[in-house]
């Protein structure tokens, strides 16, 4: 298995595919070609599969270079798989999510003008109001958090996809938005259109400007998948190791003859100890277990860890904030990268809306073609948390120990395991100490 990996990188030409293969990890081959109707969608996401069970080199190759030429569908199914199934990549994800979703919003006038105080109004109350759901989860309902998070996840599929509906009661604009997996949409003209068929690959219908919103970003599960299927390896490696040498065998010997009530009774007892390995032998028959124990570490868990780090790295700029580490270094560069990941993350989702959103609501409120205010995350004050930290290493210096504990809650930093303990010593060596 390990001589097919080159395969995903080292592939220049896309291969062959064969619609009617009965490979179990392509998603092709559940896709016929019935015409398109009310509920064809639906058939196709009825026909779920978990698109990662065996995956090999060779099919995530094709499905990642058949989504680089413009037919995302097989790939976009796997990146939703092992977004929902690795504990790493998961919790990486919705930690770059919601880090954006949970930021308050405002409406920033761009002039001094009556006219631009109204645009102002219109457009909080759209945002205050909106209305957010999932075209194949029904119960999924929410608000801006929710298409803000739905819109994040353009960070590892590339691309989020919403249907726009706006309601105009006598000036009042409201908006429904509504998202559309990646895998009803194709690619292949250099801009994302929807396929009007169940087994179409190509020449889908173009989508209005008006009714969809689109937003970019950097793709990161192309990277990931390939992790995480070099992360597969060793883990299943790993796990037969433990299955075969992790609980020890039963081995008996007995005088009786194979078949005599004694021989069962001696197999029965064997049996009754629960192993999943045991053996039961005539006397004079001998067999001896194979050590294939290793002197050292196995290179398993420093294989999968760093896997795991490289994916942190990926997703979050540094590997401090999730994975804990045996020595502090670089922990002073990793609140500084994560805000750069933050800042640009929060810029893209307010681009995106203000390019796409701001101003048809303008239009459809007041009629004016350009709006005069915009939709903009509030970022945290980092300034303000500069200060704080300098004033806070001034008192250090003369003497004054703060909390390291309420200092990491104050400013969201990861604190080790060993003031972690250290301050829940001494809370119990001191109950008076949660007395108010």
């Amino acid at each position: 298995m390990y001589s097919k990996i080159p395969k995903i990188l080292g592939q220049s030409k896309l291969p062959k595919v064969n619609l009617r293969s009965s490979q179990k990890c392509d998603i092709v081959e559940l896709m016929n070609t019935q015409p398109v109707s009310t509920n064809a969608y639906s058939r196709i996401e009825g026909r779920r599969i978990n698109t990662i069970r065996n995956l090999r080199p060779e099919t995530l190759s094709r499905a990642l270079e058949a989504f680089e030429n413009g037919r995302p569908a097989a790939a976009a199914r796997i990146f939703e798989a092992i977004l929902a199934r690795d504990d790493a990549i998961c919790g990486l994800n919705l930690k770059r999510k919601k880090s954006i979703s949970r930021l308050d919003f405002e409406i920033v006038p761009l002039e001094d003008s009556p006219k631009a105080v109204q645009h102002q109004r219109t457009l909080k109350n759209f945002y205050s109001t909106l209305q957010a759901g999932s075209y194949d989860d029904l119960d999924k309902k929410g608000g801006l958090r929710l298409l803000i998070s739905q819109m994040m996840d353009c960070v590892g599929m590339k691309y989020s996809v919403h249907k726009v509906e706006f309601q105009n009661d006598n000036g009042t604009v409201k908006g429904i938005f509504t998202q559309y997996p990646l895998w009803l949409f194709e690619n292949t003209q250099k801009r994302l259109r929807i396929l009007d068929r169940e087994g179409q690959l190509t020449d889908g219908r173009e989508l209005d400007p008006d009714e969809w919103l689109i937003a970019c970003g950097d793709g990161l599960m192309f990277a990931s998948s390939i992790a995480y299927l070099f992360k597969q390896l060793p883990l299943k490696d790993w796990l037969i190791y433990c299955e075969r040498n992790g609980m020890p065998g039963i081995k008996a010997k007995t005088d009786a003859f194979p078949g005599t009530p004694q021989w069962e009774n001696v197999c029965e007892a064997v049996r009754e100890f629960g192993a999943e390995f045991h053996a039961v032998f005539s006397e004079g028959t001998e067999m001896d277990a194979i050590d294939v124990s290793t002197r050292g570490e196995l290179p398993y868990p420093a294989l999968i860890e760093r896997v795991d780090r490289m994916m942190s790295a990926l997703w979050r700029g540094s590997d401090l904030s999730t994975f804990s580490a045996a020595d502090s270094v670089g922990a002073s560069m990793q609140w500084y990268e994560e805000t750069l990941i933050e800042e640009d993350d929060a810029s893209n989702i307010a681009e995106t809306l203000n390019r796409k959103i701001d101003a048809l609501v303008i239009k459809l409120a007041h009629g004016d073609p350009v709006p005069l205010a915009k939709f903009r995350l509030k970022l945290p004050d980092y300034e303000e948390r500069k200060h704080e930290l300098e004033i806070i290493e001034r008192l250090c210096a003369i003497g004054l120990k703060p909390d390291p504990l309420e200092l990491a809650r104050q400013f969201a930093f990861p604190l080790s395991e060993t003031h972690s303990e250290t301050k829940a010593t001494q809370t119990q060596d001191d109950p008076k100490k949660n007395e108010i």
